[in-house]
């Protein structure tokens, strides 16, 4: 299995190749995910430190081995989140001006890797969908995940993200039928997104990789989307045994506390995840 580069680039033309094809490709995102490795994308809450430190350290997170970014949207009732990542919203929202610092984290984030900004409904609703998928994706991004779309509403954001020319990633949960996962599939664009755990992020415990395999399984079944997991992967030994199962693995708490302790700490944590995914798998 070839590893993926993990040097800082420039953000990639629309036009730009797969490796390895042919065929050109819309946006960098499925490039990055058609790729053989498992991809690690990395997950940081916009606004959890000032925008020159913020910068630095997407920068050093790009270094160390991320290969996609999620940007985190703060919000005062992240109920899917634990308490590492609630916290780290309600830092950002201390702060104030939570959306323009949302914006300017993914233009920078864009600049180096793939980026998707992750949020909730109210968020969206409460800006406006249209508007919302135009500014972010004037930003940069390559597709906004709202991890509690309401399924009445998935349809049309589905067309919403794609006129602004966004992806529009749903989450797959494990307990979904399998005529949920079909229209989730549907309503989907970029990925979906299978827990590893059906607890909140921040879970250290065990995961069930048979289950996980199971589930991952049915989602691929559906469709073609490429699968990422995430939630519960709190260590680069966890991110090795799920890489053969998806196509890319999420971190976010294990980032965000690192983040707590300084960059240096952050950094370290990416390479240790990064380096876990190089290992050719059996």
């Amino acid at each position: 299995m070839k590893p993926a580069s993990r040097t800082v680039r420039a953000p990639a033309s629309k036009k730009r190749l797969c490796q390895g094809s042919s065929l050109p490709i819309t946006d960098t995102l499925s490039c990055v995910l058609a790729r053989r490795a498992c991809q690690l994308c990395v997950f940081v809450p916009a606004g959890f430190h000032t925008a020159t430190a913020e910068r630095r350290r997407l920068d050093a997170l790009a270094r160390a081995g991320a290969d996609l970014f999620e940007i985190g949207l703060a919000h005062d009732d992240a109920i899917l989140d634990g308490p590492v990542i609630q916290s780290a919203y309600r830092r950002a929202l201390r702060r104030g001006h939570v959306l323009d610092r949302a914006l300017r984290t993914v233009e920078h984030a864009a600049g180096l890797r793939p980026t998707v900004l992750m949020t909730y409904w109210d968020p969206v609703a409460r800006h406006g969908p249209e508007r919302l998928a135009h500014r972010f994706a004037d930003a940069g991004a390559a597709g906004i995940m709202i991890v509690d779309l309401p399924d009445d509403a998935a349809g049309t954001w589905l067309h919403t993200a794609a006129a602004a020319g966004l992806t529009a990633p749903r989450l797959a949960p494990r307990t979904a039928t399998d005529q949920e996962l079909d229209t989730i599939q549907r309503t989907a664009s970029g990925w979906l997104y299978a827990p590893a755990s059906s607890a909140p992020t921040g879970y250290r415990g065990p995961l069930d990789l048979a289950a996980l395999d199971a589930a991952v399984q049915r989602v691929r079944a559906t469709g073609p989307l490429p699968i990422v997991a995430g939630i519960g992967i709190s260590t680069p030994a966890l991110a090795a045994s799920v890489a053969p199962l998806v196509d890319a693995v999420a971190i976010g708490a294990p980032v965000v506390r690192a983040l707590q302790q300084g960059r240096d700490a952050a950094t370290a944590t990416v390479a240790a995840f990064a380096d876990a995914l190089r290992v050719p798998q059996q």
